[in-house]
């Protein structure tokens, strides 16, 4: 499932490629057809993303809600597009580009009200615009005042919208910190050094459009080369880059979190 970063970096490219234009909206495969003749044809303005969510907004106070999911995907081809491969659900046709979206979660045309209802259901963004103080401030009133596992806190999209189960693992690794604790039983200084390695995370994500955790210096290799696995430091490795202890993985939140136990005891259950 795309995490915030990615959900911000398509926004942002897709804006690029065609705000100020009318889109010709379809859906190959039937099941946005009727939410698609609502905004074909109208000018696109902007791109919008909060946590996980996308909102397309067009010229006449329409916009497309689009949550990925774990199966969402994107495909560009140029304009005019060749014929739609497989279930595609919504096809976005511009001057020099297209898009396809197959296997979303939610494709739906709506309205602000809409939008109100599903932004107020989330917590801060920490990529989104506003003051990183503030947003801070909400999380942590949250994180104090729950006896839940700090782990499971940063994956409930009401707590902090766009984490998701990389990030997680890669975060707890990063500080040290037992993901099995209660967050009431977590102090402020160590919230905060979670919140600034969170923010570093996301913002590295967002500039490669990838989750990247290592350095360049641990990887050996510039960050905009690394794929797959060799971006992070524990997330679906065996051993542990610091220790050489053996990653394990527990379930928070109904997850599977990689960690190791021998380094991660900055802060203990209990």
């Amino acid at each position: 499932m795309p995490e915030g970063h990615k959900t911000h970096f398509y926004a942002r490219e897709h804006t690029d490629w065609f705000s100020g234009q009318p889109l010709q909206v379809t859906s190959p495969q039937g099941r946005f057809r009727g939410d698609a003749r609502k905004v074909s044809g109208v000018v696109f303005d902007h791109c919008e993303a909060v946590g996980k969510h996308l909102f397309y907004h067009f010229e006449n106070d329409r916009m497309i809600h689009v949550h990925l999911g774990r199966y969402g995907k994107y495909r560009v081809h140029a304009a005019p597009p060749p014929p739609a491969v497989g279930a595609v659900r919504m096809r976005l046709v511009g001057q020099t580009r297209s898009l396809d979206l197959s296997g979303p979660t939610t494709c739906r045309v709506i309205d602000h009200e809409t939008r109100a209802k599903v932004i107020e259901k989330l917590g801060p963004d920490p990529l989104a615009d506003g003051s990183l103080a503030r947003k801070k401030a909400l999380v942590w009133d949250k994180v104090q005042s729950s006896k839940k596992p700090i782990g499971a806190l940063v994956l409930d999209q009401s707590v902090i919208a766009g984490v998701g189960n990389i990030f997680r693992a890669e975060l707890f690794f990063e500080t040290g910190i037992d993901p099995r604790t209660a967050g009431a039983a977590i102090d402020e200084t160590t919230f905060d050094t979670l919140w600034k390695s969170l923010i570093k995370m996301m913002r590295k994500g967002l500039k490669y459009g990838k989750i990247v955790t290592v350095t360049a210096k641990e990887a050996a290799a510039p960050l905009a080369t690394l794929e797959g696995r060799d971006r992070f430091r524990v997330y679906g490795k065996a051993t542990c880059p610091r220790c050489q202890h053996a990653i394990e993985t527990i379930e928070i939140a109904a997850r599977d979190l990689y960690w190791c136990p021998q380094c991660q005891a900055n802060v203990t259950v209990g």
